[in-house]
């Protein structure tokens, strides 16, 4: 992992076996099935669902400074705890580090293939929830340089010096798919004009963890995603486009990236706006 240009923002399932009682670290699991994780789960791990703890009923991310601060101290977390962030679905826990990254924690790590590489390394389970003594954690202001809003994305469409980035599926980066079937109200299908597609599984290995440095390089640098420009991720809610953003950022150094988190989810939505369909 010593390639990337910051492999101090990455965990192996060694290390974290080794921390496993460390009591400046707090293991975050995030998933969308409770039961999941009541059957297995790394031990010491609390449990943050992605739909009800996350996001909003219309699947937009929740930025209530608030609302976050209170799911921290639910889970006995300072602001000087590190957090080491995974889950089943390929890639959670970077968008994870992403995304306290904005409410302003520094202390995040990522466990490099996450659930999947630890439970095919069969290391130590727990059964049941994981509870925590509460804390009073407090939230001053969000980060919004990491973000990118709708009308400065409409004002990027055509710019050279910018790359909107869809890291959806191909199929609904071409119109044919939608993430939620069937389609939520409103909902169009397509990409966003001029947009190019890398699939964000691309970045990642059989075992979950992440390609190399040069892989990553070549794959972007293929596609004319060069750390010169800058990226726009996007994908359909702002989960899989925050994970790019830190692939980008972290693991290959680029100076300037940021994730529209409205996605898919907002710009589908808005009468009139522009899209593209490749069929």
């Amino acid at each position: 992992m010593s390639q990337y240009a910051h492999p101090e923002v990455l965990v192996d399932t060694q290390w974290l076996l080794e921390n496993l009682n460390n009591p400046q670290v707090r293991i975050v699991e995030v998933d969308t099935s409770p039961q999941l994780y009541k059957d297995a789960h790394i031990p010491g791990a609390v449990f943050w669902n992605i739909f009800t703890d996350l996001l909003l009923p219309n699947l937009r991310i929740n930025f209530d400074p608030e609302v976050m601060a209170k799911l921290l101290s639910r889970s006995g977390i300072n602001d000087d705890t590190t957090i080491v962030a995974y889950g089943s679905y390929p890639g959670t826990g970077a968008w994870i580090f992403w995304l306290l990254q904005v409410f302003g924690h520094r202390n995040v790590l990522v466990l490099n293939g996450g659930h999947q590489k630890w439970m095919a390394e069969n290391l130590p389970v727990a059964t049941g929830l994981s509870d925590f003594p509460p804390s009073e954690y407090f939230i001053s202001e969000i980060d919004t340089e990491k973000r990118i809003f709708l009308e400065e994305v409409q004002a990027s469409i055509g710019n050279p010096n910018r790359v909107m980035l869809d890291v959806r599926s191909l199929a609904e980066y071409r119109g044919e798919f939608f993430l939620t079937q069937p389609p939520r109200e409103g909902e169009r299908a397509g990409h966003i004009p001029g947009a190019l597609h890398v699939e964000y599984l691309l970045t990642l290995n059989e075992d979950g963890t992440f390609k190399s440095f040069a892989e990553l390089q070549a794959l972007y640098a293929s596609q004319g995603i060069t750390p010169d420009k800058e990226i726009i991720p996007y994908c359909a809610i702002g989960g899989r486009s925050g994970y790019t953003w830190f692939v980008l950022k972290y693991l290959l150094g680029y100076p300037n990236v940021r994730n529209y988190d409205g996605s898919w989810n907002e710009w589908s939505r808005i009468p009139d706006i522009a899209i593209e369909t490749l069929y």
